[in-house]
């Protein structure tokens, strides 16, 4: 998909997901992930992937971004949409612990636009990405009688 298809909010959130993949602190794998989130106010917000020796501790650039959002203030679920570029021979997308992060705080509906260095770029739906998903209503079982 060329960018020329893609609405130009979404080229913006594409170009700011490359800006702070930039930002990224990967001393071991060197291999760098932005994100940029987009909430309802139309602030975007940043994230990049830090790693840690301890590789536990490291954290995702959409993590960070979604995490940093909520600090800031933003409710979860009131989100637009993120971008995540990462340098990728197709689009890049998002772990599996994003993804279900993904779930967690932001609509079922929300865009999840991907991208790479190359201008290539796909979209899914927080959905698409994650079908079958664990959410916070799997914890609610139904009284038996």
């Amino acid at each position: 998909m060329a960018n020329k298809e893609l609405s130009e909010p979404y080229v913006e959130l594409l170009r700011a997901a490359r800006e702070a993949m930039r930002r990224a602190y990967v001393p071991y794998s060197g291999f760098q992930v932005g994100a940029a989130l987009l909430d309802r106010d139309g602030v975007i917000h940043y994230g990049c992937n830090v790693e840690n020796a301890a590789y536990g501790p490291t954290n995702c650039a959409e993590r960070t971004a979604l995490f940093r959002a909520i600090a800031d203030g933003h409710p979860p679920g009131q989100f637009q949409a993120i971008a995540v570029m990462g340098d990728t021979d197709g689009p890049i997308t998002p772990c599996g612990v994003c993804r279900q992060v993904l779930v967690e705080l932001c609509a079922p509906d929300m865009p999840v636009i991907m991208g790479n260095l190359k201008g290539e770029w796909t979209m899914k739906s927080v959905a698409e990405l994650l079908p079958g998903a664990f959410t916070p209503l799997s914890l609610h079982k139904e009284e038996q009688s």
